[in-house]
């Protein structure tokens, strides 16, 4: 063979094996690349990214990275595909941008990350069941709904001003503050429970906290999942039905129940089937979040930590999430390390 043309064809060949070493090269960039969470502020959406997280890196062998972002912006890169999964998406709170998504479809929807958020009247449960292991009896023992504080209003009078009720409203920057003020009059109770601003979040958590211990009477509105949810029983008071139209006239209804759905990014739900159907079966139940928070507070651990006591605690509930006994082997071997 000429020299030339065993030159030319060797060189055809050296720049054939380049271009693939480059293709290979980022198929393995692309198939290595990570898992990008949205890691808002809030402490139950750090806990399940971590949850999440754990189980892709030791089941799934994926990288896994948590990026912060506020609401708008996490929202925003999610549709871009800067990341990939928003595991607590409160829709309602931005119905706006979620019809909008919806009708892009730029996003993948794959169901609530627990069934419902409920919102409302809260009292300790020892007012209407009594407590014999801290002999309180109950104040209330027929206490209901919230018609019902027509008859037990002074159990939570404030004998320092009014001498009505206190409802321990959120704080007056909330939204939900004045909607509330709006229910004491739809209710026909404001002749007998008056709103009460505790000044900060913090502060509506700690009246709570220090009422339960002492084991006296409290009604603060709240709101699950949370850490004082999973740490004290309480009883959320029945309200009528939500009715869009009542709610619009007066507030005098419960709250619409709240969508807590994890959205991925549709691209991101479309190459990773695998993934995609994890995300799917990934369900939570307000009492196991409500419970996960309160272990973060009383032992003032990190997300991470806790994420990995949740899946120490809860291995039934994470192991129905996934399909494959070889990933969840890895899983438990990893948890057992």
């Amino acid at each position: 063979m000429h020299k030339k043309t065993l030159f030319n064809m060797m060189k055809r060949s050296i720049v054939a094996i380049s271009m693939l070493s480059v293709i290979l090269f980022f198929t393995n960039v692309a198939f290595a690349a990570p898992v990008v969470f949205v890691d808002n502020s809030w402490d139950s959406i750090q806990v399940h990214n971590r949850i999440a997280g754990f189980i892709l890196e030791e089941g799934f062998e994926k990288d896994v990275e948590y990026v912060f972002a506020e609401t708008m912006p996490g929202l925003l890169g999610l549709e871009r595909g800067d990341v990939h999964v928003l595991m607590e998406g409160w829709v309602d709170n931005y119905l706006d941008w979620w019809n909008e998504a919806r009708e892009k479809e730029a996003v993948f929807n794959v169901g609530k990350i627990f069934p419902d958020a409920p919102q409302g009247w809260y009292v300790p449960a020892y007012l209407v069941n009594g407590d014999p292991s801290r002999d309180i009896t109950p104040l209330a023992p027929d206490l209901e709904n919230v018609f019902d504080l027509e008859k037990y209003w002074e159990v939570f009078e404030d004998k320092s001003s009014s001498g009505k009720g206190r409802l321990y409203n959120g704080p007056s920057g909330w939204v939900v503050n004045s909607i509330n003020i709006d229910k004491i009059k739809a209710y026909e109770l404001d002749d007998v429970i008056e709103s009460f601003d505790p000044g900060s979040q913090s502060a509506l958590a700690a009246a709570i906290a220090g009422a339960y211990e002492k084991g006296e009477p409290i009604l603060a509105y709240y709101w699950e999942p949370t850490a004082i949810m999973g740490k004290y029983d309480m009883i959320k008071l029945e309200e009528p039905a939500y009715s869009e139209d009542v709610w619009k006239k007066n507030h005098g209804c419960a709250h619409a129940p709240a969508n807590v759905l994890t959205l991925l990014n549709k691209e991101f739900a479309e190459k990773n089937p695998d993934l995609r159907e994890f995300f799917v079966k990934y369900e939570s139940s307000l009492s196991q979040t409500n419970k996960v928070l309160a272990y973060m507070k009383n032992e003032g651990a990190d997300a991470e930590d806790t994420a990995t006591w949740f899946l120490k605690e809860f291995p039934e509930a994470w192991k129905a999430w996934i399909s494959d006994d070889e990933r969840i082997a890895r899983i438990s071997e990893a948890l057992r390390k």
